[in-house]
C-alpha cells in the first residue's frame, strides 16, 4: 500500500506543473495532412474566382510618356525666396509629382481635348465585380445623370483621377505619366496632353514668379545699402568714444591679463617645489635614521664624503665585533667614531634645511606679487570686455548686413538674366504611343494573385479548424498537459452484424442489448483488448492487493464509460474474480446496456445489507458478476448514499470477495457522486471521448480534485475514429508506429473463438 502511494506521488510530482507541447515541424505536416482538402478547396475557388475575371474583364490600354525634372539647371524661383540658396532636391520632386496631379492640369487637358463630350472616355469599364454592388446600389438609390458643363468636367476629372498613375522611376528624376482607357489611341493623347500642359505650366508659373521677384529684390538691394552703410557708421564711432586699441585682432588688455597668468602660475610652481624639498629634509632631520641621508647625500659633497666614512667604520665595526667581541676597545672607538660622523651629516641636513626655507620665502613673496599685479589686470580687462561686447554686436551687425547685401545684389543680376531668356527645368524625353497589346487584365498577375489569396484564405480556414480542435487526440497530448498516465485508445465500433450467436440467457445472468458490451471478449486480440489488459496491468502495479477497488469515471456524459467498464470487467473476470457494480444511480447506463429485465440491485442491497453477489448477475461467458441499479423511482441524495457507511460495507464485502470490484460511477463535471464515494476507492480511470472532450475542462476538474488526480491510473481516449487517426500520426509518437503493430492485432471473430476454445480445454 505505501509502495503505491510513493509511486503515484512521484507521478504527480513528475507532472506538478504540466506545460504546452511545442510546436515542431511534424506538427506542422500533420496539420496539413489533416487540412489538405480545405486548403485546396479555397485555392481551387479563388483560381476559379480569378479565371472568371480574367474571361469577363473588357481589355484596357496603357499609354505611358515620361518626363526628366533637370535637377542640374538653377531653380531661379526658389533660390530667390531662399536665403542660403539651396533647394531641397527631395521635396521639390514630389512637389512636381503632386503638380502633375492637380486639378489644374487635369481640367487643363479636359477643356484642351474636349473629354467632356467623349463618350469613350466617360463610359470607362467598371470592374465586372463591382457591376452587381454597384447595380444594387442604383437600384436602392438613383444615380442623378450629370446636368451642366460644370458637373460634365467633375465627372470628367473622377475618370481622370482613377486611370491616370504618376510615379517617379526608381531613384532618378524621370517621372512616368501612364494613362489607360478603352482605346490605345485615347490612352496616348490622354498622357501625351497631360506632359504637354505640365511643361506649359511650368513656363508660365515661372516667368510670372521671376517677374515678381526681380521687382522685390529690387526695392529690398536698396534698403539693404542704407542699413550696411549705417551699421559700419555706428562701429567706427563706438571705437573711438571708448578708446579700444586692438593688436593683432586682440585688445592690449586682454593681452597683458594672459602673460600675467603664466607668470603666476609658473610662481605658484616654484613655490610648491620649494616646499615639498622642506618638507621633505625636514622629516628625514626629524627621523633621525642614517638611511634617510642617502637621498639628499647625492647632492651635497660634504654629506656624501661622512656618508662613506660612517659605512667604513660600519663595516670595521662588524669585523671586529665577530673576531673579538662587543667589548673590545677598538670596537668602542669605532662605536664613537659612528656617532661623530652621523651627527656631522646631520648637522649639514640642517644647514641644508635652512637654505630650503630661504628659498621657499623668496618664492612665496614673488607668487604674492605677481596675484597682486593680476587682480589689477583683471579689473582692467573685465572694464574693456564689457564694452568689447557691445562692439562686437554692432560689428556682426554691420557684417550680417553686407552680406545680405551682397547676396540680393546677386539675386537680382541672375533674375535679370532669367527674364530676358525664361526656361524651365522640366522636359520630356518619352512621348506616348499608341500600345500594341492590352494592359488589362494582367492574367499573370491575376492567377498568382488567386494562388495567393487562395493559400492564404486556405491556411487561415486550416488554422482555424486546428484552433478549433479542442479535443485530444494523442497519448502524448495527455501526458503533456495533464501530466497523468495514457493507457490508450479504444477505437469507434460499429454494431457487430456477424457476431457469434449466444445461447439465451437465464433470469439471473446478464442480457446484453447490445453486441459492443462483448467486444473486448469477442476480440480479445484487438487493440480495444489490448488496451483494456493494459488498464489491469496499472491496476496490478499500482494496487499490489487483492480486492481492487476501481471507479470507471468521465468528465461528461455520453463519453463511453459504461460500455469500457463493462469490457473491462469481462476482460478481467476471465482471469480473476470480478465484480461490475452500475454506481451511476441518476443515469444507470451500464444497467439499460445488460441488464434490463433486472429487478432488484444496489439499492437493495444497501437496503437489506445482503453480500452484492446476492442480487448480482453473471456473465456466463466470462464468469463476470454486475450489480445493476434498478430506477424504481427518482434519487434526489444520491451523493449522501454513496458516501455512506452501508456503501462503505458493501465494497469491503465485495473486495473481500473479488479480485477486483469496478465502479461504473456518474461523470464529475456535472454532479458530485464520484467524489463523494472516492474515500472508498483505490483508483480511478478516466475516459475521455477522442477529439470531443476539452483538454481545458478535464484539467481543471483535475485540478479542484487533487485526490481524485492521485488516485487516477490513468487516462483511456474512447470512441477514437481510426481514420482519422491516421491524420493526427507524428513521427517518433506511438501513433506513427501504429501499421507496424497491426500484425499483433487480429478481429476475426471465427480465429477468436478457436483460440478461446484450446484455451478451455
Amino acid at each position: 500500500m505505501n509502495q503505491r502511494h510513493v509511486l503515484r506521488s512521484l507521478q504527480v510530482n513528475a507532472h506538478s506543473e504540466p506545460q504546452a507541447p511545442p510546436f515542431h515541424l511534424a506538427n506542422l505536416i500533420s496539420v496539413a495532412r489533416r487540412q489538405w482538402p480545405v486548403f485546396g478547396l479555397c485555392l481551387i475557388f479563388f483560381l476559379a474566382l480569378g479565371s472568371f475575371y480574367c474571361f469577363t474583364a473588357v481589355p484596357r490600354f496603357t499609354a505611358r510618356t515620361s518626363v526628366l525634372i533637370d535637377g542640374v539647371n538653377s531653380q531661379v524661383v526658389e533660390q530667390l525666396s531662399s536665403v542660403a540658396g539651396v533647394l531641397d532636391d527631395e521635396a521639390s520632386f514630389l512637389g512636381q509629382v503632386e503638380l502633375l496631379k492637380s486639378e489644374a492640369i487635369a481640367f487643363a487637358v479636359i477643356d484642351g481635348l474636349k473629354l467632356q463630350d467623349n463618350s469613350e472616355f466617360m463610359r470607362g469599364a467598371p470592374n465586372p465585380f463591382l457591376r452587381v454592388p454597384r447595380s444594387l446600389l442604383t437600384f436602392f438609390r438613383p444615380a442623378r445623370p450629370p446636368s451642366g458643363p460644370d458637373a460634365m468636367r467633375r465627372q470628367a476629372l473622377e475618370v481622370i483621377s482613377r486611370d491616370m498613375e504618376i510615379a517617379r522611376i526608381g531613384r532618378s528624376y524621370v517621372i512616368e505619366i501612364s494613362f489607360t482607357a478603352n482605346s490605345a489611341e485615347l490612352a496616348a493623347s490622354v498622357a501625351t496632353a497631360v506632359a504637354d500642359y505640365y511643361l506649359a505650366d511650368k513656363l508660365e508659373s515661372k516667368t510670372s514668379a521671376t517677374r515678381r521677384a526681380g521687382d522685390w529684390l529690387q526695392l529690398r538691394i536698396e534698403d539693404l545699402r542704407h542699413q550696411s552703410l549705417q551699421a559700419d557708421a555706428a562701429v567706427q564711432r563706438f571705437r573711438a568714444a571708448n578708446g579700444l586699441l586692438v593688436a593683432n585682432d586682440t585688445l592690449l588688455s586682454d593681452q597683458k591679463l594672459v602673460d600675467i597668468s603664466l607668470s603666476l602660475n609658473a610662481a605658484r610652481t616654484e613655490t610648491e617645489k620649494a616646499q615639498a624639498r622642506v618638507e621633505a629634509i625636514q622629516a628625514v632631520v626629524e627621523s633621525g635614521a642614517e638611511e634617510g641621508v642617502v637621498g639628499d647625500a647625492l647632492e651635497s659633497p660634504v654629506i656624501n664624503t661622512l656618508r662613506q666614512k660612517f659605512l667604513e667604520a660600519s663595516r670595521r665595526h662588524s669585523e671586529i665585533v665577530r673576531r673579538s667581541g662587543e667589548a673590545h676597545a677598538q670596537a668602542e672607538r669605532l662605536k664613537e667614531e659612528m656617532a661623530e660622523y652621523k651627527r656631522l651629516m646631520f648637522d649639514e641636513l640642517k644647514r641644508i634645511a635652512q637654505s630650503y626655507q630661504n628659498d621657499l620665502a623668496v618664492a612665496t613673496s614673488r607668487e604674492r606679487q605677481i596675484g597682486e599685479g593680476l587682480v589689477k589686470a583683471t579689473a582692467v580687462s573685465l572694464t574693456a570686455s564689457e564694452t568689447q561686447v557691445q562692439l562686437r554686436e554692432l560689428e556682426l551687425t554691420a557684417a550680417t548686413y553686407r552680406n545680405l547685401y551682397q547676396t540680393f545684389l546677386q539675386r537680382y543680376h541672375e533674375a535679370v538674366q532669367q527674364q530676358s531668356f525664361p526656361v524651365t527645368e522640366a522636359r520630356v524625353i518619352a512621348r506616348a504611343m499608341p500600345p500594341v497589346t492590352p494592359s488589362e487584365p494582367r492574367i499573370p498577375l491575376v492567377l498568382a494573385v488567386s494562388v495567393v489569396l487562395g493559400c492564404a484564405a486556405g491556411a487561415g480556414a486550416a488554422a482555424f479548424r486546428e484552433a478549433s480542435d479542442r479535443g485530444f487526440r494523442a497519448g502524448e497530448q495527455v501526458r503533456q498537459v495533464l501530466g497523468l498516465r495514457f493507457l490508450g485508445y479504444l477505437s469507434h465500433v460499429a454494431p457487430l452484424v456477424d457476431s457469434l450467436p449466444k445461447p439465451p440467457s437465464g433470469k439471473h445472468e446478464i442480457r446484453s442489448k447490445d453486441p459492443i458490451a462483448d467486444f473486448a471478449t469477442e476480440f480479445p486480440l484487438s487493440p480495444f483488448a489490448e488496451t483494456l489488459r493494459n488498464v489491469r496491468l496499472a491496476a496490478e502495479l499500482e494496487i499490489p492487493k487483492r480486492g481492487k477497488v476501481i471507479g470507471i469515471i468521465s468528465v461528461v456524459a455520453g463519453e463511453g464509460k459504461s460500455t469500457v467498464a463493462i469490457n473491462l470487467a469481462k476482460l478481467l473476470a476471465q482471469g480473476a474474480s470480478t465484480i461490475l457494480i452500475d454506481a451511476d444511480l441518476r443515469n444507470p447506463g451500464a444497467t439499460r446496456t445488460i441488464a434490463q429485465h433486472a429487478q432488484e440491485g444496489l439499492l437493495e442491497v444497501l437496503l437489506s445489507g445482503d453480500p452484492p453477489s446476492s442480487r448480482a448477475l453473471k456473465d456466463p461467458e466470462s464468469g463476470a458478476l454486475f450489480l445493476p441499479t434498478v430506477m424504481k423511482r427518482r434519487i434526489p441524495r444520491s451523493s449522501e448514499l454513496l458516501a455512506s457507511g452501508h456503501m462503505a460495507r458493501l465494497l469491503a464485502q465485495a473486495a473481500e470477495a473479488h479480485d477486483y470490484v469496478l465502479l461504473d460511477l456518474p461523470p464529475v463535471a456535472p454532479i458530485i457522486d464520484a467524489r463523494a464515494v472516492m474515500p472508498h476507492l483505490d483508483a480511478f480511470v478516466l475516459v475521455v471521448e477522442w477529439g470531443k472532450t476539452p483538454p481545458k475542462l478535464v484539467a481543471e476538474i483535475l485540478a479542484a480534485e487533487p485526490q481524485l488526480k492521485e488516485l487516477c491510473l490513468g487516462i483511456i481516449l474512447n470512441k477514437v475514429d481510426s481514420r482519422k487517426m491516421k491524420l493526427y500520426r507524428e513521427y517518433g509518437s506511438s501513433q506513427y508506429y501504429a501499421s507496424p503493430h497491426n500484425a499483433y492485432h487480429h478481429e476475426d471473430p471465427d480465429m477468436t473463438v478457436v483460440d478461446l476454445r484450446q484455451a478451455q480445454e
